[in-house]
């Protein structure tokens, strides 16, 4: 006897339901500013709708998630000691209440991984954030050597196709020469450092396009972009220049954005990239010591 319509539903409906079973979600908590409930963070990196990879799907905002991945948040730091005479006063601002932000997930299915660089002006900060994750967190990560578990960076990519779209490998035509797709941010001696061989650059008249924000009138920008897919992928090459390069850890999304791109990166950076691609996959830019 064939089964009836209503049959068929329930079957789909059961096969969905055992789906569900078996899938985790994945959610996460930032300190990034545009992270903060976002629901679709890394979906354009999942091969099918909804942030879905085999039996993991990222949902940044779930509620009770199986697993919850602390990107580059930051714990509060401790407040400074107060003046004798403030001592009687209570605080305006209740501290941070860190358990209640981790959604009810046991601390063995918890993941902090520290994106940024150990950057001089910011590995105090560091430090602190792997003491403290170590209380809430049965796994921590970065790319630098003070982490419990050195490790990589995951690589995220910044151009703004989705993963068939860049699955398929289509090489885009070319059409010009190089591109650099930079800020003006010069908060850290490092940055700094990159601006002035910007100018460098500029003083010997290397044929470039630039692109970015905040950058200095001096440094003839072509503007910013929404995608950085159009201010790469019609170019040979491509200036990827890391903001540090002093251990063997760290690689960004300035490396691979190239590389989804099509271009062969001019690449300034740590030993990481040597180990993590094939030889031939970029052009190292020597450092100037």
């Amino acid at each position: 006897m064939l089964p009836s319509y209503r049959d068929k539903d329930d079957i789909v409906n059961t096969n969905q339901r055992n789906h569900c079973v078996s899938q985790k979600i994945v959610a996460m908590l930032s300190s990034y500013i545009g992270l903060q409930n976002r629901r679709d963070w890394l979906w354009k990196q999942t091969p099918h709708p909804f942030g879905v990879w085999d039996n993991i799907q990222m949902l940044g905002n779930a509620p009770n998630p199986d697993f919850l991945l602390l990107y580059q948040f930051d714990f509060p730091l401790p407040p400074p000691p107060k003046p004798w005479w403030k001592s009687w006063r209570k605080s305006q601002t209740p501290p941070l209440n860190i358990p209640s932000l981790l959604r009810g997930v046991p601390q063995e299915r918890i993941i902090y991984l520290l994106r940024e660089p150990p950057l001089q002006e910011v590995v105090k900060r560091n430090c602190a954030n792997y003491k403290d994750a170590s209380r809430y967190c049965g796994y921590i990560s970065g790319p630098d050597n003070f982490a419990p578990h050195p490790d990589y960076m995951p690589a995220i990519w910044y151009v703004n196709h989705e993963f068939d779209f860049l699955d398929k490998g289509n090489i885009p035509d070319k059409m010009k020469r190089c591109s650099w797709i930079t800020s003006g941010i010069n908060r850290t001696e490092n940055h700094r450092r990159r601006l002035a061989f910007l100018q460098l650059l500029r003083d010997n008249n290397f044929e470039f396009d630039l692109y970015g924000r905040n950058l200095p009138e001096s440094s003839k920008s072509r503007g910013t972009l929404e995608n950085k897919w159009h201010g790469m992928a019609p170019y040979y090459y491509n200036l990827s220049i890391e903001n540090y390069a002093d251990n063997e850890w760290y690689a960004s999304e300035k490396l691979w954005d190239a590389l989804l791109c099509w271009c062969l990166p001019i690449y300034y950076g740590g030993s990481a990239a040597d180990k993590l691609l094939p030889p031939g996959s970029f052009l190292r830019l020597p450092s100037a010591a």
